[in-house]
């Protein structure tokens, strides 16, 4: 059974543009979100390990080693289970610091660009095997089913074929860092395809190839002994090579580290892939033995490698052997695509851009994408050339082992990485450089040797499939204690030791407090510029800015720091982050005339984060420091912490409250930077020798507002004082309470002053009086009437002074009759007696206060209040103004507003307008006694009164008078 190269081209492109056609989908929305961004599809995502060697190698390893071929799943599975302490780690240090390689991430701990160009280049020894071994895969399956066109001829379309799939997946625009969910959602249908593949081939090899129900168990007795004799013993074989190359995978290998740390949006899919990508493994492992037996049931006259194809050409089956073709197709074409994108963006961030960089002014994202297609094609042409070299004469399984073993040399690094922050970047690239060539000398050449039968002028080990993982564990131990020793060795510098801090999981970072020399984000992008051109440096900028939530302009200490630190890690993910940190620490330079300071900020949020991995008493001072950072949080006093140079290191919630100013706002900036009255107030307090300040009084919005500061001295590392901590209190209430009691003691004082001064002035001027009628009657003379008429006039005069010092004396003692009063009859009866008087003929009244108006009290009292304010609005107004009287109420009280046109109170004044004897009328026209005789009349209907003045253009009063609001049943009027 054959089929023609048309059906076979028409069936793989007519794949692949169905794989495509599935990640547009994603990219233009037309699959819910809610589908594309579920765990589920991150977890099948990382089925791209089943490359082609799973799905047909597999199969061969299972021939040549029985059992032993579950390494390859247990190897990747054991990583998985590890997925707290191994996988969760590299995804944050690569989230945080965007790393999208593997050699991004060595380099970055490592601070070394040899790391990143040693592990790009070596990388090739990983990547040319595995490529090769799809194409070989594609092109011998190829030849199966069609033996017309040589299977070079197949290999070579097949790579122009994948290398135009390949772009258009993820070299298609022009974005630097875009996340290719439509990538990862076809590689998650990939997977789906080939593990319904191969279940389906295993179901048909158990109910449908062997004869009857029990018949596999028959066969298997009958042909134990052929059996045992082509494979290796379990513990004879090299299953724990297996298990720890494939272990090395899960993070090494570049099409793995892409799917499981660059292409993941969701952290949290990571705990579901610790047991999933275990499962998916256990599943796809069922129907390997099955094949196997029921290849060699049917003589199946291909390589055991293509078992699986090779029954369904038994079975003359074009559905099943087509599903299997598909499948096989799935797996290569997969891993394929994912392989070349993130080699590309690895040899382009440390190969090319290293060497060379375009000129600012070039269009420098269109060039990083023709340089990545550019890379794609040549990657996937050097795999070609191997195959032609070599790779034709190499069975699956040596193409495998090579590019396992190559990826395990990357093993010490990155364990050193994560849990051995004193390893350097000497004792790396000494270990991957003496393992990597180990590799070649004792595997991957004699590997050649026996395929090609040269004849090397010098002493090759005689390493085949027997022995194999002798070279390999040769090749590890050599890098692992070369590693260990020089690390040992020799001394980290201080940019290795803060990466090495940033990477570690057993070690937080200290990062220090040092300003930049740009002092603003305009200066920043001017200064990245230079290298970057205007629109890339505006762009990244803006990005970054993005990124952290932070405005477009920005000038404090601590937001350009960490502006600093992740325009390095978006950089890093555009160029490398060798380049990227060579480019910020040229252009973007720390300030070296300070003194350097430990960010307790920064510290704090990288403890928050560095939580969950604590235990013991770690764990117990991690909670003791949370306990004492909320105690100060919510402590109900402005607390303020500042560095030794201003800046601010700390602002509580009650800080916020107090001042009306959020805590993100101000925390990283100087002092001097916020705004008034705070700023100054602070900086006033800061540079003073005064430890307290007491009762300081400080205009904000509109009103004044007393606070009392405090503040204590932190000592630093060194014995010098490493900074100032600054309390606030709010005493606005206890300032205003104390003086009310000063205010009504005054009055009280005033009060028996002026009952005294009433009774004895009372007496004297009854007399005189009496003495100037009785001088009317006793004279006809006109100048000693005349001056009778005067002294009568005056004493008149004093016995209403007395009068109202006798009202005001027994203001508060009054037994005031809770009986309800219509208030708008009482401004009507004010306003009546006021029109009595020739001073008011000029002046216009107008009552506007509603019938419905009623409170509890006396009328008669409530009467003599609204005439003082009348008369006093009309003695503030000019003849021919108008004063009026509106009314209105709420829930709880009723609001009675005087308002007049008059000259107005000036600011100074009102805080005394109440006061007994103050007056601003002249001499001889007011005592000074009526506001105050109203002030306590409101007060006994427990009430309150308030002035606002002036009202516009510098003129006008308005009184408002506040009373406790009553259902207006029954009023009592004035008699």
């Amino acid at each position: 059974m054959t089929f023609s190269l048309g059906q076979l081209a028409l069936l793989v492109l007519g794949y692949l543009a169905a794989l495509f056609l599935t990640a547009y989908a994603v990219e233009r929305d037309w699959i819910p979100r809610r589908w594309v961004r579920h765990p589920i599809v991150y977890v099948l995502s990382l089925g791209v390990y089943a490359s082609a060697w799973a799905f047909y190698g597999s199969v061969g390893l299972a021939n040549q080693y029985g059992y032993g071929f579950l390494a390859y799943y247990l190897g990747i599975s054991g990583a998985f289970v590890l997925t707290p302490v191994l996988l969760s780690p590299i995804l944050q240090i690569t989230r945080t610091y965007q790393l999208s390689s593997l050699a991004d991430l060595l380099a970055f701990r490592y601070r070394s660009r040899w790391a990143g160009i040693l592990v790009s280049l070596f990388m090739l020894a990983v990547v040319i095997p595995m490529l090769t071994l799809q194409i070989t895969a594609i092109a011998d399956t190829l030849y199966l089913l069609n033996r017309e066109w040589p299977v070079g001829n197949l290999a070579f379309a097949y790579v122009l074929v994948m290398i135009i799939f390949a772009i258009l997946f993820g070299a298609r625009h022009v974005s630097p860092r875009e996340k290719h969910e439509g990538l990862v959602f076809a590689i998650a249908f990939e997977s789906l395809l080939k593990l319904a593949a191969i279940l389906i081939l295993g179901g048909v090899v158990l109910f449908g190839i062997f004869p009857e129900v029990g018949g596999l168990e028959k066969w298997l007795q009958e042909n134990q002994a052929v059996l045992a004799e082509q494979q290796v013993r379990l513990q004879d074989g090299p299953w724990r090579t297996l298990l720890m190359v494939f272990f090395a995978a899960a993070v090494a290998m570049p099409h793995m580290f892409h799917m499981a740390f660059t292409e993941n949006t969701n952290p949290g899919a990571l705990r579901h892939a610790s047991w999933g990508v275990p499962l998916f493994m256990l599943v796809m492992s069922f129907s390997v033995p099955p094949i196997l037996w029921a290849g060699y049931y049917l003589n199946v006259e291909t390589d055991p490698s293509y078992f699986a194809l090779g029954i369904g050409l038994a079975t003359e089956s074009p559905f099943l052997t087509l599903l299997i073709f598909i499948g096989g197709l799935a797996a290569a074409s997969g891993i394929i695509i994912v392989t070349t994108l993130s080699t590309a963006a690895m040899f382009l961030n440390h190969l090319v851009l290293p060497v060379y960089k375009p000129a600012p002014r070039y269009d420098f994202y269109r060039w990083l994408l023709w340089m990545r297609r550019s890379l794609i094609a040549v990657i996937l042409f050097l795999a070609y050339g191997f195959y032609l070299l070599v790779g034709a004469d190499l069975d699956l399984s040596q193409l495998g082992i090579l590019g396992f073993v190559a990826c395990s040399q990357f093993l010490p690094g990155v364990l050193g990485l994560l849990y051995w922050p004193k390893s350097n970047r000497k004792g790396f690239i000494a270990g991957v450089v003496t393992g990597t060539f180990t590799w070649i000398y004792a595997l991957l050449l004699p590997f050649c040797e026996l395929a090609l039968g040269w004849n090397v002028p010098f002493w090759l080990p005689a390493t085949d499939e027997s022995n194999w993982h002798l070279a390999a564990i040769s090749a590890i131990s050599v890098n692992f204690t070369l590693f260990v020793i020089i690390s040992f060795a020799t001394r980290q510098n201080a940019a290795e030791a803060a990466a090495a801090d940033a990477c570690s999981i057993d070690t937080v970072s200290r990062p220090s407090r040092q300003p930049l020399v740009a002092n603003n984000t305009n200066e920043i992008i001017n200064a990245l510029t230079r290298p970057l051109g205007r629109y890339v440096a505006e762009r990244e900028v803006y990005q970054a800015l993005e990124d952290l939530e932070l405005p477009s302009y920005e000038d404090r200490p601590y937001a350009l720091r960490r502006l600093r630190g992740r325009l390095e890690a978006n950089l890093s993910g555009l160029m490398g982050p060798t380049v990227a940190h060579d480019l910020v620490s040229r252009y973007l330079p720390f300030r070296d005339d300070v003194e350097l300071t430990e960010d307790i900020y920064q510290i704090e949020q990288r403890l928050e984060g560095f939580h969950s991995r604590l235990g013991g008493l770690a764990s117990e001072l991690d909670s003791l420091r949370r306990y004492h950072r909320q105690t100060l949080e919510r402590l109900p006093m402005g607390v303020c912490s500042l560095a030794a140079d201003g800046e601010i290191m700390m602002w509580n919630q009650a800080m916020s409250d107090l001042t009306n100013t959020a805590a993100s706002d101000v925390t990283g900036s100087h002092i001097s930077r916020l705004a008034s009255p705070w700023g100054p107030l602070l900086q006033e307090f800061l540079v003073s020798k005064a430890m307290h300040k007491y009762k300081h009084r400080v205009e904000h919005r509109g009103r004044p507002h007393w606070f009392s500061l405090h503040k204590a001295l932190i000592e630093g590392s060194n014995g010098q004082p490493g900074g100032t901590v600054i309390l606030m209190e709010d005493q606005t209430e206890t300032q205003l309470l104390e003086e009310e009691l000063i205010h009504n003691e005054r009055l009280a004082s005033i009060g028996r002053l002026a009952a005294g001064v009433a009774h004895e002035i009372g007496n004297p001027i009854t007399g005189i009086d009496c003495l100037a009628q009785s001088m009317r009657y006793e004279t006809d003379n006109p100048e000693l009437l005349q001056m009778a008429d005067q002294i009568q006039e005056q004493t008149k005069r004093v016995t209403r002074i007395v009068q109202s010092l006798m009202n005001f004396s027994h203001a508060g003692h009054h037994s005031t009759e809770h009986e309800l009063v219509d208030v708008s009859y009482c401004v009507d009866e004010a306003m009546q007696l006021l029109r009595l008087s020739k001073r008011s003929q000029d002046i216009t009244f107008v009552n506007d206060c509603p019938p419905a108006l009623a409170t509890l009290g006396d009328a008669q009292r409530l009467v003599q209040v609204f005439v003082n304010l009348l008369g006093n609005a009309r003695d503030a107004s000019e003849p021919g103004s108008s004063v009026w009287v509106q009314g209105e109420a709420d829930e709880e009280q009723i609001h009675v507003m005087v308002l007049d046109e008059g000259h107005g109170i000036p600011a100074e004044t009102l805080d005394r307008i109440f006061e007994p004897f103050f007056t601003t009328k002249d001499v001889g026209k007011g005592t000074g006694l009526g506001l105050s005789l109203v002030y306590s009349i409101i007060e006994e209907h427990y009430g309150h009164i308030t002035i606002d003045s002036p009202l516009a253009n510098g003129r006008g009063t308005c009184v408002k008078v506040s009373l406790p609001r009553a259902e207006q049943t029954e009023v009592t009027e004035p008699h």
